[in-house]
Parts: structure tokens; C-alpha cells; sequence
């Protein structure tokens, strides 16, 4: 589930404080995003072999429960560079999220990643549960595998801890703070931390972002040997409508 634009989206949610009477959203709500990256980092490994990507989504929300629902597509290259077919990711997800106290809120779902005929010995497709805590600008994360993770053989069970926090600074800028780790069930030489520092801004007509993402793994490596997980500066255009 961008990944990168999707946790953005969802952050932002977080920040937003209860909305007065005059503000009130409508019971249904469904938004659009497009997005282009100049390399396509997940979980701070390149899934375009540390090209750009073409990205865009489509999200509904009913606002009185909380339940909402959501598809996202990306081009990648890692199957095509592992010998497999497919060339685009496609993300399902649903879930629900609501407010616990002041400043504290939560988000479980379920995200199935989908790799079509992607043809690798163990599929790439992926379904993942997972659940969320915010309080205020700030989140914790957790994400478990019901099925084998991104191709991995006999890796059901795998998890990822996601810590980070979307900081308002004022004048259109957040400030974006992520550390992660990530444990490949019986593949450990596969598990690794990631990170990211960031800052994206606000132009109105579109959203712009800036980021440091790197990784402590060098197990992740493209056809011609480059490392998937260095540490890279990574650019990013996004629009929402």
C-alpha cells in the first residue's frame, strides 16, 4: 500500500484536527492522485531498479464510519529484472480508521499487492494485514504477511515496523521523519532497516517532495549488480483531485 504517496495521504488524515460544523465532509467521498518519482523506493528498496516511475491511484472513504477503500498502481522493473514478466505493481486495500482520544487516532486494513503473470518461482503477490496508532503528527506502524512476501520462498509470517512522523513547519512544508525494519521470515539474510528524511511542500495545484532514503542492506541488487537499497536523494511530483 508508495507506498511513499499512499502513507503520505494516510498521515495527512492524522494531522487534520476535528472539523467544525461548517467544515463537515460529505458522508462519501472518492479522490484521485497521480504521481511521477524519479526512482520508485519501498520499504527504501528500489522497485525500478533505480529509475523513475509513473504512479496513480483512486481512494473512497465513507466519513461517518471510517471505512474506506483503495486501489494504486506503480510501474516497476524488479520482476522483469529477476527474470519474471510483469511490469506493474497493483495495490487493493480497505480498512477502517477513526479517533480513540485527542490527538490519537487508528488504522487497520488488509493490502494485497498484485503482480500479474509475473512468473517467478515463488509469485511476487503479496497480501499483507496491518494496523496503525497515531498521536498527533506522529506514527506507529505494523505490518504482518499472510502470504509468502514479494517472492520469497517460505516467508508467510514476515513483518514490518514502521516509526515515523509528518511534522507541519508552516507555509506549505512538512517535514518527514521514517525509520523502518524489516524481517523476512525465514530469509534472514533478506531483513534489513531502512530510513527516510524528507521535507514535502504544498504548491496548491501540486505537491512536491524531496527526500535522503537509504537502507543497512547490500543483499538487494539489480541484474548488473547495483545495490537496490543505497542510500539515494529521491524526487517526487504528486497531484490529488
Amino acid at each position: 500500500m508508495n507506498k511513499l504517496f499512499l502513507a503520505a495521504a494516510i498521515a495527512t488524515t492524522f494531522l487534520g484536527s476535528v472539523a467544525h460544523a461548517e467544515d463537515a465532509k460529505p458522508d462519501n467521498e472518492v479522490s484521485y492522485n497521480v504521481s511521477v518519482v524519479s526512482d520508485y523506493r519501498y520499504r527504501g528498496i528500489s522497485q525500478t531498479t533505480l529509475d523513475p516511475a509513473l504512479q496513480g491511484g483512486a481512494d473512497y472513504v465513507n466519513n461517518p464510519t471510517g471505512l474506506y477503500a483503495g486501489t494504486w498502481l506503480s510501474t516497476i522493473k524488479w520482476i522483469t529484472d529477476q527474470g519474471g514478466s510483469s511490469h506493474a505493481e497493483w495495490d487493493l486495500y480497505a480498512g477502517k480508521r477513526g479517533d480513540i482520544a485527542k490527538d490519537v487516532s487508528y488504522d487497520v486494513g488488509v493490502l494485497t499487492y498484485v503482480y500479474a503473470s509475473n512468473d517467478l518461482p515463488t509469485s511476487a503477490n503479496t497480501t499483507e494485514l496491518y494496523g496503525q496508532l497515531s498521536f498527533g503528527p506522529a506514527y506507529a506502524k505494523y505490518s504482518y504477511s499472510l502470504t509468502n512476501l514479494f517472492g520469497f520462498a517460505d516467508s508467510k509470517g514476515s513483518g514490518y515496523v514502521d516509526l515515523g512522523a509528518n511534522v507541519d513547519v508552516g507555509n506549505g512544508y512538512t517535514i518527514n521523519l521514517h525509520a523502518g525494519h524489516q524481517t523476512v521470515a525465514n530469509n534472514s539474510a533478506f531483513s534489513y532497516s531502512d530510513w527516510k528524511i524528507g521535507v514535502t511542500k504544498d504548491f496548491t495545484v501540486v505537491t512536491g517532495s524531496i527526500a535522503a532514503i537509504g537502507t543497512d542492506t547490500h543483499n538487494y541488487v539489480s541484474a548488473d549488480g547495483n545495490n537496490l537499497g543505497k542510500t539515494a536523494l529521491i524526487l517526487s511530483i504528486a497531484k490529488t483531485f
